[in-house]
């Protein structure tokens, strides 16, 4: 690898998860490298619009161009382009928010579709949200499918603690992984944030592969109620099930078990 790729790459993720506002000295000292370095390539990232220096702190924060290359990325996901209209109806016959999101390579899920929920009240896009997987419903369901060795190698990396409810015992999540290839949905109940809960399933493409999920999130007394808990999960594992149809996946591959 060409370090100094490695490690402007890591300038931009310390700004987007650790930030928003970090100075040279701080940067230097979490990538482990000397102030006159992270200077040169946050001058170097700053010419090309990655970053922004903040006038006043002389700190820096991720730049415009950052956007229009997300906005490139969400434009060339075919899972994406083809789940909008899915999510919309499930949207629309849950009466929740639906989020579709594919797993990046930090052992986060990203989120990138958002489809909300009818009725009133104020409602935020978290279009390009990043989750720890382990906390997240989308985030299980997605992880339930992959090959033995990648769960693997997720359960021993590290596991994120967002709430109290939050499971890291790789034995525990080892339990709900196994489930979810049974039933075809995982559950989360306020482990990423509390009075929240999701049910999601995985979305397989025509390799029989999972590449995402869908499902949808909101208030745990409505998500897991005894009511709609049951009708939620079944929406959901249709809706995936249809959408996985749409991208070439065979009739049943949900449900086979992976070793």
């Amino acid at each position: 690898m060409v370090q100094s790729v490695q490690r402007a790459a890591r300038i931009l993720r310390e700004l987007s998860t650790s930030g928003p506002r970090l100075g040279v000295t701080e940067l230097a000292a979490r990538l482990g490298v000397s102030k006159p370095t992270v200077h040169a390539l946050l001058r170097t990232l700053e010419s090309e619009g990655l970053v922004r220096q903040e006038k006043g702190t002389s700190k820096y924060l991720l730049g415009p161009a950052l956007l229009r290359l997300g906005n490139s990325y969400l434009a060339t996901q075919e899972l994406r382009s083809r789940s909008a209209g899915r999510a919309d109806m499930l949207a629309e016959h849950t009466g929740e928010t639906v989020w579709v999101a594919v797993l990046d390579g930090d052992r986060h899920i990203l989120v990138v579709h958002h489809a909300f929920r009818r009725g009133g009240g104020v409602q935020i896009l978290e279009l390009g949200a990043t989750v720890p997987w382990n906390t997240c419903a989308l985030g299980k369901a997605l992880v339930s499918f992959l090959p033995r060795e990648r769960q693997e190698e997720l359960l021993r990396g590290e596991l994120a603690r967002l709430t109290g409810k939050s499971v890291t015992d790789p034995d525990v999540l080892t339990e709900q992984l196994t489930r979810t290839r049974q039933t075809g949905y995982a559950l989360e109940d306020q482990e990423s944030v509390l009075g929240e809960a999701g049910i999601a399933s995985p979305v397989f493409d025509h390799s029989g592969d999972p590449v995402g999920s869908i499902g949808v999130i909101g208030p745990v007394e409505r998500i897991l109620s005894e009511e709609n808990r049951t009708r939620h999960a079944a929406a959901v594992r249709d809706a995936a099930t249809l959408l996985s149809r749409e991208l070439g996946a065979g009739r049943g591959v949900a449900w086979r078990v992976t070793d």
